[in-house]
């Protein structure tokens, strides 16, 4: 007969697990710690000390079954086998939620480098030690190089325009420079003077008169062929030409500075050229004045001097438009055209190739 509070069904009994085999689990590991029964024992383990050799005695309650139920009989909400009680216990003896898990200490090998790499690693930093070292030692011999440069360069500077007195040569070559660059650094007017003073005939002191200066020329263009061929080929720069009267008016007479590159050119050119009264630099005529009929058959005489690198020219005649030819031979002799011509045009020269007043230092007068 069914009794009142117990269930119909036939009492089930727990069978004992299959014997396991020999050596598993591994000793150490949770499985061998839990046991096969789920009470945290294996049953390998010899019995903790306090209990009885040999287990349980027979008969004596089994540890957590209520009431003291024999052996034989299941505690109701529980199992051997892995079921709800066993998974509470299992969970009862997890470690806590906040607690410190151990630190899993890496494998030795996973972090071990090849000895190749760290001998690549080791050259390539020799080797950028070496570079870095050959360049520190460039740079230290440029940078000495440049220093030295330096101040041997500001000694140097400072030796040159120190004060120090005019040598011979630096007095000579003062002197050719400066006059050489007169007929362009002079203004025209300082060239060719608006009046010249000249002594005449009789010792008396006369006055030429500019009438007009001609504008730059090339000396081939300004002179006749023969001139012209002689002074292009010895370096001829520019021909400069002005137009002077005597005080009354009888005489025209036109002056040519010809510029040469340098006095040797000039003492080459002059050699070359001819004696003949009747070549030379043409002359210029001034229209609405009283030279606007001095032409190149008017010239009676031409001439030249010479200075620094200078060719001054001269010629002259009368102002009525006689020619050459109409002029006779004494009355040119005995005329004071032609010395008016050479004193205006020696004056000129000598302007041009006066030695200029030359310092005694370098820095002035006072070294």
């Amino acid at each position: 007969m069914s009794q009142p509070g117990r269930s119909q069904e036939p009492r089930r009994r727990l069978q004992p697990s299959t014997p396991r085999a020999r050596g598993w689990p591994p000793a150490g590991s949770r499985a061998a710690r839990i046991g096969p029964d789920g009470n945290g024992a294996s049953q390998d383990e010899s019995p903790r000390s306090g209990s009885p050799p040999g287990g349980t005695r027979k008969g004596a309650p089994t540890p957590g079954a209520e009431g003291g139920a024999s052996p034989g009989r299941a505690f109701r909400g529980s199992s051997a086998t892995g079921l709800p009680g066993a998974t509470r216990r299992r969970r009862a003896s997890a470690p806590p939620a906040g607690a410190r898990r151990a630190r899993v200490r890496p494998w030795p090998a996973a972090n071990r480098r090849q000895p190749g790499a760290d001998r690549a690693e080791v050259m390539a930093l020799e080797q950028g030690i070496r570079l870095r070292t050959i360049f520190l030692l460039l740079m230290g011999t440029i940078l000495a190089i440049a220093t030295t440069d330096v101040l041997s360069g500001s000694v140097g500077l400072l030796r040159e325009t120190a004060a120090r007195p005019l040598t011979a040569a630096e007095q000579n070559l003062y002197v050719q420079e400066d006059i050489a660059r007169r007929w362009h650094t002079w203004p025209t007017t300082l060239v060719f003077p608006g009046e010249l003073e000249y002594i005449g005939l009789g010792r008396t002191q006369q006055y030429a008169r500019r009438v007009g200066i001609a504008p730059e020329i090339p000396c081939r263009a300004g002179t006749d062929a023969a001139v012209g061929a002689i002074l292009s080929e010895n370096g001829c720069r520019t021909l400069l030409r002005a137009t002077y009267v005597d005080q009354t008016s009888t005489f025209a007479i036109t002056v040519g500075v010809a510029v040469m590159e340098d006095a040797d050119k000039r003492r080459a050119a002059t050699g070359q050229l001819a004696t003949d009264d009747r070549v030379g630099v043409r002359p210029v005529a001034f229209p609405g004045t009283a030279t606007e009929l001095f032409g190149a058959a008017q010239r009676q005489r031409n001439a030249w001097v010479g200075v620094g690198p200078y060719i001054v020219f001269s010629t002259a005649g009368y102002t009525d438009g006689r020619t050459r030819e109409a002029v006779a031979q004494e009355e040119i002799l005995h005329s004071e055209l032609w010395p008016a011509a050479q004193a205006v045009a020696g004056r000129i020269a000598r302007a041009l190739g006066a030695e200029p007043a030359v310092p005694r230092c370098t820095q002035g007068n006072v070294c």
